[in-house]
């Protein structure tokens, strides 16, 4: 039985969706050429406050079904949103004023797909969520990415030296939060004292051969990396250490913190959810495998509409938590799912796996950045969804920008 569930498994990249109409080739990293992120005037602004308290779940934002009301933002307003404020570890603060460059403006609006209704909770249905204990996935790519913020939230690793998370973890849109001075980043470590000797094979758990039957694509990322565990270690004669303990960090500095103007209210009114991004450099840099940025396709290009990511729910203690769902509904920047979820998961960075061009192999990148459980209006009523920001033409510009300092090195994503 399992040898044929894993043959199901290899097979599944090549299978069509549900209408039989999309195959493998569909399923591919178109690379786009990118707008510029060109950085102007830099001014001085008063040190923060560093007084707000810390949400984790915001109320009166503007979501999917508000933003179809909004007219397209002219180059004008994006010049304005996408500047952006630096702080430093010191506490002091900058602000940077941005110019966009080779920029097309879609005059159709925000443009809205929806699949299905949703249900007014953070957790649909059976909890479909798995605590990764093994230390041959939580070593390992693409769960070692998925960092720790001390401010509650998690992160993603996506260069030497910088984490995606979410703008709400460090701001509220009017204040940066307690403890958002002295911000730290968790690192999960490789490698801890005791270490001892450990199987060279593990059966499967039934939480595994769950995940498999109830959606092959999950499974398929927790079988990857279990190959690694069938590797020879060496002795050290003392007792196993249990597949239960808890995974420990590596907490480092954080050097400065940037986040776009739109996230603050005052700039685009209520908080915008399209700007719930931000990006923290690290003091030192790591010396792990990070995860690359990708431009967020649409639902029909992505195999079964499925997305991923790995976070530390508050639920869950201690535990790296991962996770796979379909998008339910999706509009320019935003995407509205049923990933079961928890406070402390925010900020995870959420991917998919796909064909790189001309290309046999597969290759997974960052999309979007888990925004958490949100309430927004729909029909002059709040209702609530788990949402995600994703990473358009021009967020990958920015962040691009952030990273290297210069546009030189994004010119496509």
């Amino acid at each position: 039985m399992e040898h044929m569930l894993l043959l199901f498994i290899l097979f599944i990249p090549i299978l069509g969706l549900t209408n039989g109409t999309e195959t493998e080739q569909d399923f591919t990293w178109h690379l786009k050429k990118i707008p510029q992120i060109v950085s102007g005037r830099t001014f001085s602004l008063e040190s923060p406050k560093f007084e707000a308290k810390p949400s984790l779940e915001l109320n009166s934002v503007c979501g999917i079904e508000c933003q179809r009301k909004l007219p397209v933002p002219s180059l004008s307003d994006l010049k304005d949103l996408l500047s952006y404020e630096t702080v430093f570890e010191n506490g002091t603060r900058t602000l940077t004023e941005v110019n966009v460059l080779g920029l097309v403006l879609d005059q159709a609006g925000n443009t809205t797909t929806r699949r299905a209704m949703r249900k007014k909770r953070q957790i649909y249905g059976t909890d479909s969520r798995f605590s990764i204990y093994d230390k041959r996935f939580i070593t390992n790519f693409p769960f070692n990415t998925a960092v720790k913020i001390s401010t509650g939230c998690s992160g993603i690793l996506i260069s030497p030296k910088h984490v995606l998370t979410a703008a709400h973890c460090l701001h509220n849109g009017k204040d940066y939060v307690k403890g958002s001075k002295r911000l730290r980043v968790g690192l999960m470590k490789t490698k801890s004292r005791g270490d001892g000797r450990k199987r060279k094979g593990a059966r499967r758990s039934r939480r595994e051969v769950s995940a498999a039957q109830k959606d092959p694509e999950g499974a398929t990322e927790l079988r990857r990396q279990s190959k690694g565990g069938r590797r020879k270690q060496r002795r050290s004669g003392r007792k196993q250490e249990t597949s239960d303990s808890m995974p420990s960090f590596q907490w480092t500095r954080v050097k400065s913190t940037h986040i776009p103007k739109g996230w603050f209210k005052g700039v685009s009114g209520d908080i915008a959810l399209d700007y719930d991004y931000a990006v923290l450099e690290l003091k030192r840099p790591h010396k792990r495998k990070y995860m690359e940025l990708g431009i967020s396709p649409t639902i029909k290009m992505m195999p079964r509409s499925m997305i991923h990511f790995s976070g530390f729910d508050s639920d869950r203690s201690g535990q790296l938590v991962y996770r796979f769902c379909s998008i339910s509904d999706e509009s320019n920047d935003l995407f509205y799912q049923y990933c079961d979820a928890e406070p402390g998961s925010t900020g995870s960075g959420i991917y998919l796996r796909l064909k790189e061009p001309n290309k046999k192999k597969w290759k997974r990148k960052i999309i979007a950045v888990y925004s958490g459980h949100q309430w927004v209006d729909v029909n002059g009523e709040q209702q609530d969804y788990n949402v995600a920001v994703r990473i358009t033409p021009l967020k990958y510009a920015q962040i691009c920008f952030w990273i290297h300092g210069n546009d030189e090195n994004c010119t496509q994503g």
